[in-house]
């Protein structure tokens, strides 16, 4: 079951009062199968920066957390224990499980949504960091002085690689390319109901504007993979996230400037890219993994 996220600006009791009626809702629809879950662990990953305990949200961009507690308060609530993971991280440990990366002895995961998240798995385990705060590749500084990001920080590669920079490029193209006879700028003329998979059907057919935005994508996107390969030298690259439903018509500006821009690329190996399986749940599943387990992680 899916809802919709609380604004930014929510109370943090909100998100908690959602993610309990959510975890209801679950345990309720379980039970009428006949297995009891009372007692289960529950799994919870959060966007956001998740402090090495895994107990506490230290820091959200996108979600209105400060030093939440989460862990604690959602235990009080349910009277069960809580496995609080980044949801990041929890995809990540999923891909490994059960998806892309099974079997492989590390790789780098990016996810591309509305903002970018990021995990780094080396030898079936999650690179947490000292502050637990390790892949956070989203809020690498990208472009000094560039677009304010949902962190406060400037020029972040989440603000020019992600779902919503992919909708600015879309408009932007739109309204310089009067003509195209598909004017994006326009959808039912209003740009704010145009949307991802809108921009993905009229690349898939062609539209210039749609493949013109769609390419500026990958170009950002591979400048900021370039940043990640030269720190980390991963063998693996995997993408996911809701703006991987373009396919190859992302992937391939995006391996072109991948190369273009990190340091060194003729005299090494590009690292494979491969597009993560488990789609949109790939974080639920590696949270209710790691909680039914009982495991810190893939530690």
């Amino acid at each position: 079951m899916r809802v919709r996220t609380p604004s930014r600006d929510a109370p943090s009791r909100v998100i908690e009062d959602l993610l309990v009626r959510l975890i209801a809702d679950v345990r309720e629809a379980a039970n009428t199968d006949g297995r009891e879950t009372a007692a289960c662990p529950v799994g919870v990953g959060a966007a956001g920066f998740v402090d090495a305990d895994r107990r506490t949200v230290r820091f959200s961009p996108h979600v209105n957390w400060r030093d939440e507690p989460l862990s604690a308060r959602l235990e009080a609530r349910l009277g069960q224990p809580v496995r609080l993971e980044n949801d990041a991280n929890a995809a990540a440990w999923a891909e490994s499980a059960f998806g892309v990366g099974r079997g492989a002895a590390g790789f780098v995961l990016v996810t591309v949504g509305t903002g970018i998240g990021g995990a780094i798995v080396r030898d079936g385990r999650l690179e947490r960091g000292s502050n637990g705060m390790a892949g956070e590749f989203g809020h690498m500084s990208l472009v000094p002085g560039g677009r304010r990001c949902a962190c406060g920080k400037d020029g972040c590669w989440e603000e020019y690689a992600s779902g919503p920079a992919l909708h600015r490029y879309a408009v932007q193209a739109g309204r310089g390319r009067a003509g195209s006879g598909a004017e994006l700028a326009a959808a039912d003329d209003d740009a704010e109901t145009l949307t991802g998979p809108m921009i993905g059907t009229r690349a898939r057919a062609g539209d210039p504007n749609a493949l013109l935005a769609v390419d500026r994508l990958g170009h950002w996107l591979g400048r900021g993979l370039a940043n990640v390969v030269v720190a980390l030298d991963p063998g693996v690259i995997v993408i996911g996230g809701g703006v991987m439903a373009l396919g190859e018509l992302l992937l391939v500006p995006t391996r072109a400037s991948l190369a273009e821009h990190c340091s060194g690329s003729a005299y090494r190996s590009m690292p494979v890219i491969k597009t993560a399986i488990l789609g949109p749940l790939a974080g639920v599943i590696g949270a209710a993994d790691l909680a039914r387990a009982d495991r810190t992680g893939p530690d």
